[in-house]
């Protein structure tokens, strides 16, 4: 890091997007788990502390050797939909697997304690994903479906379906982090999802764009939060 030759007094690794999260435990052998790699190269860099938004899983945070700061961007999703003023007793909170769970519950919480409903699924392989059922009602009702990334939306969009086979009257897709790999694009503007939801925490190419698509910026919410960091002021407490 060129800021180590600068002498601050602390330096703080800003991270909107931790790529490597997901590589978070050995799945065969002779695997590195590229979390606890790529976590110790930012502590040896120089970084003094850590700011990421929605790690794929706690656990991640465990990786690091110097203090890590949580930042959670679901008030900038949930200010958004509040402004859309849908009537609370149509609205179900969808997670798109039963690893999603928590966090479904958390965000449903937060929208007007509105029902949870659970997609379980099979994975048969490496981004490939088997919907088998629905647990839940969403028949009638307009159904969000939380996730912290969508990467080829192949998961979320075998979930949407299943809801509309299931009588959602619409269906919301929300989550942080847009990776897009392909053919996300095409299965997210296919026609299953009412509105898309993201946040820049991955920036979108301009070329990949759709009608459906809504973006969300955090740069207010990790200003404040990069402030409270400078400030020793408790970061926690914008979550509450």
């Amino acid at each position: 890091m060129l800021a180590v030759g600068l002498q601050l007094k602390n330096i703080t690794a800003v991270l909107p997007y931790f790529g490597y999260a997901r590589a978070d435990r050995k799945t065969q052998g002779r695997e590195s788990i590229a979390a606890k790699l790529v976590a110790n190269l930012i502590t040896e860099s120089g970084a003094d502390r850590v700011l990421a938004c929605d790690l794929h899983s706690g656990q991640s945070m465990g990786y690091f050797d110097i203090p890590v700061d949580h930042v959670y961007c679901q008030p900038v999703i949930l200010d958004y939909l509040a402004s859309k003023k849908i009537c609370s007793s149509d609205l179900v909170v969808v997670s798109p697997d039963v690893g999603g769970v928590a966090r479904a519950r958390a965000f449903a919480k937060k929208l007007s304690d509105a029902p949870l409903a659970i997609v379980d699924k099979r994975r048969q392989g490496h981004n490939i994903a088997e919907v088998m059922n629905l647990i839940g009602d969403v028949k009638g009702k307009v159904a969000v479906m939380v996730d912290d990334m969508i990467d080829t939306a192949g998961t979320i969009a075998k979930g949407a379906a299943l809801l509309h086979e299931e009588g959602a009257r619409e269906v919301y897709a929300c989550c942080t982090h847009a990776v897009f790999s392909p053919p996300a694009i095409e299965r997210l503007s296919s026609g299953l999802f009412q509105e898309v939801i993201i946040t820049n925490t991955v920036p979108v190419m301009e070329k990949n764009y759709f009608p459906q698509l809504t973006v969300l910026s955090v740069a207010n919410l990790l200003g404040e939060t990069i402030w409270r960091v400078h400030d020793d002021s408790s970061v926690s407490s914008i979550f509450q």
